[in-house]
C-alpha cells in the first residue's frame, strides 16, 4: 500500500449501503465523497441552496454554499461517477438559521449561525430527505471522528486540532449521531489536499473559507440593517459595572460579549461583559472584572451523558481550550461552574462538553452568571 492509499479509511463495511454525501463545494466534503465511492458505498451527492445568491449586495464568490460552490460541487460528483441533486433548503434555513440570527442581535445575544444550521439543516431537514431517498447515512466534510462501540456512537475531536470542529456538532442528538459519518475526520489538512490530489478532484487547490455563508463579505452590520433589525440600532449608553456612563453607542448590535477592540473609550482597556436589548445598554468592565466562572445552559443534548464522578471539561467559545468544570441539573438545563475563572462568553454561544477528546454534547448559553 502506498503512502498516499494509507490515509484511506478501511469503510468496507459501507459497500453497498447508500449514503448521502453533503457536498458544499469545498475540499474537505469533495474528498469525504470521493472516499465513499471508493468504498463502494452508494453514494448521493447532495448540495443544500440554503440562501437566495441572486441578489446584488451577495456576490457569492468565496463563501461556503456559494453558486460557485455549487458548481464545483457537481463537477466533483460527476468526477467521482455519483448522482448528484440540489436540494432547496431555503425556507428551512431562513426559519432555522437566519431568523434567529437577526432576533439574537436585537435582543443582545451573539448567535452562532453553524451550530444552527447543523443541529437544524444539514442533520435535521437533510436527514428527513435521508430517508425519503432511503439512505441509511449521511456524511460531511467535518473534522470530527465518529467511533462505535457496544455502546453505541461516540465522537471525538478530529486529529487536526486546528481543524477540529467537534464545538460545532456540540448539540446535535445522539439519534443524529448515530446516522452520521465523518470520513475525513481523522486527516490533518494537509492529507486531505493530498488525497483530492490523488483522487484528482477539481477542488484540490481551492481557497477554503471563513465567512458566514449567508455573509460572504462579513459586513454583518450592513446584513443585519438590510434585514430590518431595528432594535438592534438603537442609540444608547456604554456604562462600567458600576453605571457610571463612558460614552454613547449606535447600537448594540455593533457589539459581542468579550469584545475588547473598536470600543474607543478611555481608562481601558475594556470588555464588553453585558448587552441590555431592552434599555439599550453596552455594559464594559476591565479585564479583571470580566472574568467568568458559571454560566446557565440551556436546549441541552447528551451524545453520551457523563458517568458519575468523571472528569467533564467544557468550552463556551470556540477559540477557548477546553476547561474543568463542574456541572449541576436544573430545571431550565444546565449550571456550568468552572474550576478556575475564565474569559467572557455569550449568550448565544455553544457550550460543548468533553471527556477527554471525546465529545459529551453540549447546549446553548443562556445566561452569564458568577464572576470570580
Amino acid at each position: 500500500m502506498s503512502d498516499i492509499e494509507s490515509l484511506i479509511p478501511d469503510l468496507s463495511h459501507l459497500k453497498g449501503v447508500r449514503v448521502i454525501a453533503a457536498m458544499s463545494g469545498g475540499v474537505d466534503s469533495s474528498v469525504m465523497g470521493a472516499i465513499l465511492k471508493h468504498a463502494g458505498a452508494d453514494v448521493i451527492g447532495v448540495f443544500l441552496n440554503v440562501w437566495d445568491y441572486s441578489r446584488d449586495e451577495v456576490a457569492g464568490h468565496g463563501s461556503c454554499c456559494s453558486l460557485d460552490d455549487a458548481y464545483d460541487a457537481r463537477r466533483v460528483a460527476d468526477k467521482v461517477g455519483i448522482p448528484f441533486y440540489n436540494m432547496d433548503m431555503r425556507d428551512a434555513f431562513r426559519r432555522d438559521v437566519i431568523d434567529p440570527f437577526i432576533a439574537d442581535y436585537e435582543t443582545g445575544r451573539t448567535p452562532n449561525p453553524c451550530e444552527r444550521c447543523n443541529r437544524f439543516v444539514k442533520f435535521g431537514a437533510l436527514l428527513e430527505a435521508a430517508d425519503r431517498l432511503e439512505a441509511k447515512y449521511v456524511a460531511t466534510g467535518h473534522y470530527v471522528q465518529r467511533r462505535d462501540d457496544e455502546t453505541g456512537v461516540h465522537i471525538f475531536k478530529g486529529n487536526d486540532a486546528k481543524k477540529d470542529q467537534s464545538y460545532f456538532l456540540a448539540t446535535i442528538s445522539r439519534e443524529q449521531a448515530e446516522r452520521i459519518l465523518f470520513p475525513v475526520g481523522h486527516l490533518e489538512k494537509d492529507d486531505t489536499r493530498r488525497l483530492a490530489e490523488y483522487f484528482q478532484l477539481p477542488t484540490a487547490g481551492k481557497h477554503e473559507s471563513q465567512d458566514i455563508c449567508f455573509i460572504p463579505a462579513g459586513d454583518r452590520i450592513t446584513f443585519l440593517k438590510r434585514e430590518g433589525a431595528v432594535a438592534g440600532f438603537r442609540e444608547g449608553e456604554i456604562v462600567d459595572t458600576h453605571g457610571t456612563v463612558l460614552g454613547r453607542h449606535a447600537g448594540i448590535a455593533h457589539y459581542t460579549l468579550g469584545q475588547r477592540k473598536g470600543l474607543g473609550l478611555a481608562g481601558g482597556p475594556w470588555h464588553v461583559v453585558e448587552l441590555d436589548g431592552n434599555a439599550a445598554r453596552v455594559v464594559v468592565a476591565h479585564p479583571d472584572e470580566a472574568l467568568i466562572r458559571e454560566v446557565a445552559v440551556g436546549e441541552v443534548s447528551w451524545i453520551r451523558e457523563p458517568r458519575p464522578g468523571e472528569h467533564v471539561e467544557a468550552k463556551v467559545r470556540y477559540q477557548m481550550r477546553p476547561a474543568a468544570c463542574g456541572i449541576e441539573t436544573t430545571d431550565a438545563g444546565l449550571t456550568v461552574r468552572f474550576d478556575e475563572p475564565q474569559k467572557p462568553t455569550a449568550p448565544g454561544q455553544v457550550a460543548a462538553f468533553y471527556a477527554g477528546d471525546e465529545l459529551l454534547g453540549g447546549g446553548i448559553v443562556a445566561a452569564v452568571g458568577e464572576k470570580p
